[in-house]
């Protein structure tokens, strides 16, 4: 079948004509004359999702999973991590034992990449809204017991730590994503992490040391460097326009975008839970009592929709919300739209409202 759209966007460009799909397999791009304005895009993908649809991931269960990841294919997302943030052992191993239970790939809805651990191995400094007394120091021991609980593959740690060094090396030699965040790091201290092969920096800006003159910090350095990717929340509440365009500026083609979304995310305003604690929605802003952020309920598609907003070329949007997340999460098979890839897509009109979502088969 052919979609009915004008354009494609594949890669950096947009490839004028229809895209052919047959059993879930792009067959052709730039097929035939182009026709009315609307676009196929990769399918997004979302790695720090802490819940949506009225489900919390770390307290949910089979049925809240199979919701959520329902309601995330319907806002363009194909492909997600459930975000774990700092908790008790055994709330952790029991949330990860949940997401080990689901299939990766399932008949419907957004597939699921895996577990993102966000903590416990958090800076004391910075710990957002994360529950401080469940926080951790690297603890080999503890890290080992939560990566046999359930399929983590994203972890977030502040890499200045002491003993953060060996976790960053267990955990790149089992191939899980090593990210930094929640992180009083200096410049050198990342750089060495990086070095050791962390590959991101978890919400750039949000919970982490101020840029200095004499000392970046981690966002600085992670800025500087061509190798790391850098993730941001573009929700209009986390970051100012502004920064958004320094860190595009600075980093382009090296900027994910994340929703780092909580229950909230596709409900509306109310009080809704984020792991251990309650927070309030009002006017789109995720906030816990004492006024601080915590997650957001951001969509993937008001993310793009927002990063077009402040003039960067919908090519980048689209491929920071799918090809940049998808390169983080060593998922080469994802992400992208082109012949012979999964269906995967969505589809956009002139508004960039979506209009319909594809998830084609597995084909790794």
């Amino acid at each position: 079948m052919r979609l009915g759209v004008s354009g494609a966007v594949v890669g950096d460009r947009i490839v004028r004509g229809d895209v052919e799909v047959a059993a879930g397999v792009v067959q052709a791009v730039g097929v035939g004359a182009p026709r009315g304005s609307w676009l196929a895009v990769p399918g997004f993908v979302d790695l720090q999702v802490n819940g949506f649809a009225g489900v919390d991931f770390l307290t949910a269960h089979a049925a809240g999973h199979a919701r959520a990841r329902e309601a995330l294919l319907q806002t363009g997302v194909t492909a997600y991590q459930p975000t774990l943030i700092t908790a008790s052992e055994p709330a952790l191993t029991a949330a990860l034992g949940e997401i080990g239970g689901l299939s990766p790939n399932p008949p419907s809805g957004a597939r699921v990449l895996g577990a993102h651990v966000e903590g416990p191995f958090l800076s004391p400094l910075w710990m957002g809204s994360h529950p401080g007394r469940w926080r951790r120091d690297p603890d080999e021991a503890l890290l080992d017991r939560l990566l046999a609980a359930g399929p983590v593959s994203h972890l977030t740690l502040a890499p200045e730590l002491p003993g953060a060094t060996a976790l960053v090396r267990r955990l790149v030699s089992r191939g899980v994503v090593v990210a930094c965040g929640h992180t009083d790091a200096r410049a050198v201290e990342a750089d060495a992490a990086f070095d050791l092969g962390a590959r991101t920096v978890t919400h750039l800006f949000n919970a982490m040391r101020r840029l200095e003159p004499r000392d970046p910090g981690i966002a600085g350095a992670a800025l500087a460097r061509g190798d790391v990717t850098v993730q941001i929340i573009a929700d209009g509440h986390h970051l100012a326009d502004e920064t958004v365009l320094l860190v595009w500026r600075a980093a382009r083609g090296r900027l994910a975008l994340v929703t780092d979304a909580v229950a909230a995310a596709a409900c509306g305003d109310g009080r809704y839970r984020l792991g251990d604690v309650e927070v309030e929605v009002r006017e789109g802003a995720v906030r816990r009592a004492d006024g601080r952020l915590a997650g957001s309920a951001l969509t993937m598609i008001e993310a793009v929709r927002n990063l077009h907003a402040l003039g960067v070329p919908l090519p980048e949007c689209v491929a920071a919300a799918s090809t940049l997340p998808a390169r983080i999460a060593q998922r080469p098979d994802l992400g992208m739209l082109g012949a012979g890839r999964a269906a995967d897509l969505v589809v956009l009109d002139d508004r960039l409202e979506i209009r319909d979502v594809l998830r084609g088969p597995d084909l790794r």
